[in-house]
């Protein structure tokens, strides 16, 4: 494939660098123009393997599908074309010459073709509720407040203090977010107990609601699985929720760490395969990141980034494998795919957890980690497309990609030569292959809000409208980044808004460190109902999207 030219992957931005108060331009306004590395365009670096990956899996669930009607069609052809007296005759005719063993015989075949169908067949897997936990007012900061209760600390020096201002006042985060008050105390507050404190106060919060609102008592839970990526004492938080909730002894429990943001879906594909392999059952998931526990105090910027970006939030999710269940869940699972990029060191070290100079402990960003992102997006949302993309879209990006691939193969050693004379990027011919249009495949979509930046290029690569991203932008400006129970918070915006409908796909897409990007497809079965009081953006709802989107 054509290399795409460099200048395409930055973007620049016009910083307000407010007025001078020294020198020769002293009591005038001053800019700055800010270049940064973009998200790869998807439109011009899509890889056919991932394509092929996913029309793999499309494949494989779904010939049993395509061959069924052709079959059903063809016997009924065959039936509708004899009369009630000849159908009848034939079957006895038929029939006359066996005697009962033989008839047994076949009957108990054909029970038991049916029964193992039933047995080995996937169950679905419906959402009954979840919940998003919402602090105290009291842990409510504003942006200016967050870096006066910084410099109280007396953690930080005036460069990294106006390093993190400059970082919030473009993050897209607004003064509601919410960080626990021990981070600012002058006093080492990464210790166990506080860990457990903040950890206590978010998780016990979300599933105290949760348990609430769907009536399902602890013990009857038979699956319970829990992700933080940075806070893992011993014994596990899993075990801190099964000892506070007194829950039964043969329960599935599991404790996920280090898997970053994307941990979420990772976590319901986690606790689906387990409802996959224990009929009869439901399962809790539980999401969240320990803010203060990942605080970090030194003076390395790329390690200051986490700090202004991460808040407090969890997510409790009830999942659910009996069928009786269906006619009171919210919605079933269709498709989570899966993609880790981490064989590559460069993939692998772009969100790593290491000690700086001054031997602070604290997670370094890597500047790449945007164009590492939309690599690892890319691959995602190619394997993901031909399971829920519509036929009509699968044809017009299958036949440009392929078209794409055999000019480009055939003019590979020309186009170098041209690009090479002319300076121009190969991919300035327009020969680019046809990007599906997601919208015709989801009415709602949860992207992962994690920065401003990363929000906008996303809608810009997938052509999504401003309504699409409006969940991102609203959880952003309203909680902060809160890792991986973020999409959570979108989801409960769009139900608190009342937008999703019975029979509305919802696309849910996480990334993290790994570096891994994971999507989770939902289908609502039932009309979402007017929210309870629980839900976290009732008390600020009238305020979106003008203010989010400002």
């Amino acid at each position: 494939m054509a290399p795409t030219n460099e200048h395409d992957l930055l973007s620049t931005e016009i910083v307000n660098r407010g007025i001078e108060s020294s020198g020769p331009d002293a009591g005038s306004m001053t800019f700055s123009v800010r270049v940064r590395r973009r998200l790869p365009d998807f439109v011009q670096s899509v890889n056919l393997k991932y394509v092929k990956l996913g029309y793999h899996y499309l494949i494989n669930h779904a010939i049993y599908l395509a061959t069924v009607p052709v079959l059903v069609l063809v016997f009924g052809a065959e039936i509708g074309s004899l009369s009630r007296e000849e159908l009848w005759r034939k079957l006895w005719d038929s029939t006359a010459g066996y005697d009962l063993v033989t008839i047994l015989a076949f009957f108990g075949v054909f029970v038991f073709t049916l029964s193992v169908y039933f047995m080995s067949r996937q169950r679905s897997i419906y959402l009954i509720d979840f919940a998003c936990f919402k602090p105290a007012d009291d842990l409510k900061v504003t942006k200016e407040e967050f870096i006066e209760m910084a410099r109280k600390s007396g953690k930080f020096d005036e460069a990294s203090l106006e390093f993190q201002k400059k970082i919030l006042q473009s993050s897209g985060i607004g003064d509601e977010t919410y960080v626990p008050k021990a981070i600012m105390s002058p006093d080492n507050i990464t210790t166990m107990k506080e860990g457990r404190a903040e950890a206590s106060m978010v998780i016990f919060g979300a599933l105290d609601e949760l348990f609430k609102k769907t009536k399902i008592r602890p013990k009857d839970v038979g699956v319970l699985v829990v992700n933080c990526s940075i806070f893992n004492p011993t014994p596990s938080l899993s075990a801190m929720i099964i000892n506070h909730y007194k829950m039964r002894g043969n329960i599935l429990s599991f404790n996920l760490g280090g898997m970053g943001c994307s941990a979420g879906i990772i976590s319901i594909d986690l606790a689906r395969d387990m409802l996959q392999a224990n009929p009869n059952n439901v399962a809790v998931v539980v999401s969240t990141e320990m803010v203060g526990y990942n605080w970090y105090p030194g003076k390395d910027r790329s390690m200051l980034i986490p700090n202004c970006y991460i808040r407090m939030g969890c997510s409790a999710v009830l999942l659910s494998n009996r069928g009786r269940d269906y006619r009171r869940a919210k919605y079933r699972l269709e498709h989570i795919v899966r993609t880790h990029k981490g064989a590559d060191d460069r993939y692998f070290r772009s969100v790593y957890q290491e000690e700086d100079e001054q031997r602070f402990k604290g997670l370094r960003i890597s500047k790449d980690l945007v164009e590492i992102g939309g690599d690892a997006l890319k691959t995602n949302i190619t394997t993901l497309g031909p399971l829920v993309l519509p036929l009509s879209e699968q044809i017009l990006f299958f036949a440009t990609l392929v078209k794409r691939y055999l000019s480009g193969s055939k003019e590979k050693g020309k186009s170098a030569t041209i690009a090479t004379e002319q300076k121009v990027a190969p991919s300035a011919s327009g020969n680019k292959p046809y990007i599906p249009d997601y919208k015709l495949a989801f009415e709602h979509f949860c992207v992962h809000a994690a920065s401003k930046t990363v929000v906008n290029e996303l809608q810009r690569n997938l052509g999504l409208s401003d309504a699409n991203v409006e969940p991102s932008r609203a959880t952003l400006h309203r909680f902060g980044n809160t890792s991986s129970s973020s999409i959570w918070y979108e989801l409960a915006y769009l139900e608190a808004k009342g937008r999703v409908k019975r029979g509305d796909r919802v696309w849910q897409l996480s990334f993290g460190s790994g570096f891994k990007c994971n999507s989770a497809v939902w289908k609502s079965v039932s009309n979402i109902k007017k929210p309870s009081s629980d839900n976290p953006w009732l008390d600020c709802l009238d305020r979106y999207p003008h203010e989010a989107l400002s």
